[in-house]
């Protein structure tokens, strides 16, 4: 069997290009089904959900890499005519069909890539060459709008593949040529006096239309924007009166999940700040921090650390950290009690503090144990989600400005 291809048949590179991906779709599609359709309440059903889908993205890249060396052989390589070139529309969509599936081939694999770049800390690709790509942050919105693209070109990809698989079922039952035969191992098809395939434009630019028409229907069924992260109503903070208000700050947390960090950070809360920097030991003040749990965004477990099993933000929509703030040698401590998920525990934040005139720069943070607040109890496995929490806090304060509305 040749190599290349000749006017009758695909060479042996081409079938087994043509083959190995087959193979590929047809392993990766279920395998993503099956991976997203499991459930990730324990420790054992997480580890199995994520194995998964380690396998599935890893497939998913490799066949990102074939298809990328199928095409570059198709383009150096002559395509065998059509075995019934007077069928001009039929010619046609089987034309537009290829380019769909040659498309599809690199534009699903290359959204779920760029997906799980985006993604903080979830089941690894299992290449060596690293889990971002280049330009991709990791952010919530991109990852979503990846999400979303990763999901149209699969359907695309699985419309064109069930409509060549209808071809060539077509051509064998009903036509009864040789179009299936040209791509089977050791099978040729004769055709008397072929003549050239001569590729033209519009099958490609059809294709980019089908395409666009696919993104415009993701578009309006909204699936480039889950839209559900908030598990509960968000609460209305009280307003509070401070000595100290705060004009600028950030109040985050970083989780350990899959090996990976994972960081997000509270965008709704307050904090009554009363402090006299003229005392030099002891009490110099006092702080009073309430939080939205809704307001936490964390990567793309957000919905997931809403959940009763987390957070549970629809039974506990707030958190409080109360506490002293005493002078220490090395700086400042906030010695005081968090108060989440309905229980508290005391917490001591230690952090640096520069004050210049009625302008306070602070920077602290703390370690703390999520399984004090019983928060993920089913993860039992620190190597699934750590125990540790990292609580970081760096804000800005002016004594005696007034609270911005």
């Amino acid at each position: 069997m040749p190599t290349a291809n000749t006017p009758e048949s695909y060479g042996s590179v081409a079938k087994t290009f043509h083959w190995l991906t087959a193979l590929g779709i047809l392993t990766v599609i279920p395998l993503g089904i099956i991976a997203n359709d499991m459930p990730y309440d324990t420790a054992e059903q997480l580890s199995d959900k994520a194995w998964l889908f380690s396998l599935h993205k890893t497939i998913g890249v490799t066949l990102f890499f074939v298809a990328l060396a199928r095409i570059a052989w198709a383009l150096s390589q002559p395509k065998p005519t059509a075995l019934h070139p007077n069928r001009k529309v039929e010619t046609l969509l089987a034309e537009i069909v290829h380019w769909l599936l040659y498309g599809s081939l690199l534009l699903v694999p290359l959204s779920g890539w760029v997906h799980h770049a985006a993604t903080e800390g979830f089941a690894p690709i299992w290449w060596p060459l690293g889990q971002n790509l280049p330009l991709v942050p990791e952010n919530l919105r991109v990852a979503e709008t990846a999400a979303g693209l990763h999901l149209v070109f699969e359907r695309v990809l699985v419309i064109s593949l069930l409509l060549h698989i209808a071809g060539a079922i077509k051509h064998t039952v009903i036509d009864k040529d040789g179009t299936l035969a040209r791509m089977l191992p050791g099978r040729t098809a004769k055709i008397a006096g072929p003549q050239p395939h001569r590729p033209g434009f519009v099958p490609p630019v059809l294709a980019v239309l089908v395409w666009a028409a696919a993104l415009g229907v993701g578009s309006m069924l909204g699936v480039y924007q889950k839209g559900d992260a908030i598990a509960a109503p968000a609460p209305e903070l009280a307003e509070v009166d401070s000595e100290w208000v705060v004009t600028d700050g950030t109040l985050g947390i970083t989780v350990r999940q899959m090996g990976a960090d994972v960081s997000g950070r509270f965008e709704d809360w307050t904090a009554d700040i009363q402090f006299d920097e003229t005392r030099t030991d002891g009490i110099s003040g006092r702080v009073d921090v309430e939080i939205a749990i809704t307001s936490l965004t964390l990567g793309s477990v957000t919905q997931q650390a809403m959940g009763p099993d987390y957070f549970a933000s629809a039974e506990f929509p707030t958190a409080r950290f109360s506490a002293d703030i005493l002078k220490t040698a090395d700086g400042y401590t906030a010695d005081g009690t968090l108060t989440l998920r309905g229980l508290a525990q005391p917490i001591s934040l230690p952090f640096d503090l520069t004050v210049d005139g009625n302008l306070a720069q602070m920077q602290g943070s703390a370690v703390l144990d999520r399984r004090n607040f019983e928060i993920g109890q089913g993860m039992t496995d620190a190597g699934q989600l750590g125990f540790e929490v990292n609580v970081s806090v760096d804000l800005t304060a002016e004594r005696g400005a007034v609270p911005s509305s």
